[in-house]
């Protein structure tokens, strides 16, 4: 049993290939910034090693409106977890300066949310959820 989990929060009203994008670029930023998370690599009976997992499950939730998503991030900044975020203006970038030049020009109330991610105290992340389904 793990005392941590990693939650992904995205706006249901995305396209498939965006809420896909946007899952993927969020359990990048734990795996990156958290080595504990980090798995050991997996290796076959060939010998041949893979890359390794992230070691915690990722449970992803849907948000049906922006105001569902907004209040997870709030709730989740209240409680002082990890959080990651993609915003809708990062899928018109290109490259990670455009995307960190994109993000700057936003104060967090203005950041307009396609996804978030969470990290944290199982007990705190559930708080922070309260009220979210699990991704159909």
């Amino acid at each position: 049993m793990y005392d941590k989990k990693i939650a992904v929060v995205i706006l249901n009203s995305l396209e498939d290939w965006q809420k896909l994008n946007v899952t993927s670029f969020l359990a990048s930023s734990v795996a990156i910034a958290f080595p504990e998370t980090h798995g050991a690599p997996l290796v076959s009976a060939s010998g041949t090693s893979y890359l390794p997992f992230i070691k915690h499950p990722v449970l992803v939730y849907a948000a049906d409106s922006d105001e569902q998503l907004k209040r997870a991030f709030s709730r989740a900044s209240e409680r002082e977890l990890n959080i990651g975020i993609y915003t809708r203006e990062l899928f018109a970038t290109k490259n990670e300066d455009d995307n960190i030049s994109e993000i700057a020009k936003h104060t967090d109330k203005e950041l307009s949310l396609a996804g978030i991610i969470i990290y944290g105290d199982n007990k705190k992340v559930d708080k922070a959820l309260d009220k979210l389904k699990f991704h159909p």
